[in-house]
C-alpha cells in the first residue's frame, strides 16, 4: 500500500498542471491550446523523470528527494563546513518562526483561513494523493506501477479534453474554472474518512 501511495503522490498534482497552469508559467487567464499542452506535458515528464529512464517510479521520486534534502543541508549550513551546528539549527527554527508569524500577520489583515488551502489540497482523507493521486493511477493504464512519457501525456490530454467543453480545441479561463469547480465539488461528495485514522 506504501509503494502504491508513494508512486501516485509522485506526480499526482503534476498531471493537472498542463490543464490547470498557463502555457509556458506565463498568464494564467490566458487561453490554451491542445498543442501547448501537450508540450507542457512533455516539459514536466522531463523535469520529473530525474534518473532519465523514460518512466516516473518511486526511483525518480527518491532522487528529487535526495536533490531537496541536499538543498535543505546547504541551507542549513551556513558556514559551509559539511555539519550544522546548534547555532545553525537554531537560527533555523528562528527563520521559520519568523516566516510563520508573517503569514499569519498577512492572513490576519487578508481575512484568509490559516492552512486551509493546503490542508484541502492533502485530498478527503487529509493524505497526500486524494482525486489526484486517483488520476495519477488512472495514468498507469498498463499497472506496472510507473508511468510512462506515452501515459503522462495521455493522462494530460485527457484532462485538458475534459476541460474543453465546447470541443474547439481551445481550454479558456472559464472552461479551467468550471473544471476547478467540478473537481472540487467531486472531492465534496467523496465518503467521510472512518473515525479514527
Amino acid at each position: 500500500m506504501n509503494r502504491k501511495i508513494t508512486l501516485l503522490t509522485l506526480g499526482a498534482a503534476l498531471i493537472a498542471v498542463p490543464v490547470l497552469a498557463a502555457p509556458g508559467g506565463g498568464d494564467r487567464n490566458a487561453t490554451q491550446t491542445r498543442a501547448e499542452v501537450q508540450t507542457r506535458a512533455a516539459e514536466m515528464f522531463a523535469k520529473l523523470d530525474a534518473n532519465k529512464d523514460g518512466k516516473l517510479d518511486t526511483a525518480d521520486r527518491a532522487a528529487k528527494r535526495a536533490e531537496r534534502q541536499a538543498k535543505m543541508f546547504a541551507k542549513l549550513d551556513a558556514d559551509g563546513n559539511g555539519s550544522i551546528s546548534k547555532a545553525e539549527w537554531d537560527q533555523h527554527g528562528a527563520d521559520r518562526a519568523a516566516k510563520r508569524a508573517e503569514r499569519g500577520e498577512k492572513r490576519a489583515v487578508t481575512g484568509e483561513a490559516g492552512h486551509g488551502k493546503r490542508h484541502a489540497m492533502r485530498g478527503h482523507h487529509g493524505k497526500r494523493g486524494g482525486y489526484h493521486g486517483m488520476m495519477m493511477g488512472k495514468a498507469d493504464t498498463d499497472g506496472d506501477k510507473a508511468i510512462s512519457q506515452a501515459e503522462f501525456q495521455t493522462a494530460a490530454l485527457a484532462r485538458f479534453d475534459a476541460a474543453d467543453a465546447n470541443k474547439d480545441g481551445q481550454v479558456t479561463p472559464e472552461e479551467r474554472k468550471a473544471q476547478r469547480g467540478a473537481w472540487r465539488a467531486k472531492r465534496g461528495a467523496a465518503p467521510a474518512a472512518p473515525t479514527g485514522e
